[in-house]
């Protein structure tokens, strides 16, 4: 076999070998989990107590996005991407990281545009309820 078809292999294996990977490692992650609350759900009676031990398993996040807490980390990115660039690659790594800082600084302000905890929408209604 030609040595320059089995990259272009390799690349489509990869497409399939990742997420299949990721399947795996997050059944077995979670599967000590379900047997956990399986087998101590088996001696709990009270319902209640069943209810808060699933909340405590529960992984999702319930609170919004913060996107000011995302759009430093983004702004950030891009500077490093564009000293980088500076320093090291050239000028088209110089544009990518000023493209990813002014993505952060979006993201920045629509942080402060837009309130997204309980707090904040309580306070922004209560100061448009004063004027």
């Amino acid at each position: 076999m030609d040595r320059h078809i089995i990259i272009p292999i390799f690349g489509m294996l990869t497409g399939i070998i990742i997420p299949v990977a990721v399947f795996i490692w997050l059944y077995f992650e979670g599967k000590g989990k379900r047997e956990t609350v399986l087998e101590i759900s088996k001696h709990l009676d009270d319902p209640a107590k069943l209810e808060e031990l699933l909340g405590i398993f529960e992984e999702r996040k319930k609170q919004p996005i913060d996107y000011r807490r995302n759009g430093v980390i983004t702004i950030f990115v891009g500077i490093g991407l564009y000293l980088l660039g500076y320093l090291v690659i050239g000028s088209i790594l110089e544009g990518v990281g000023c493209l990813v800082g002014a993505i952060g600084a979006g993201t920045l302000i629509a942080g402060y545009l837009y309130p997204n905890t309980g707090k904040e929408l309580t306070n922004a209604v209560e100061e448009f309820e004063k004027k």
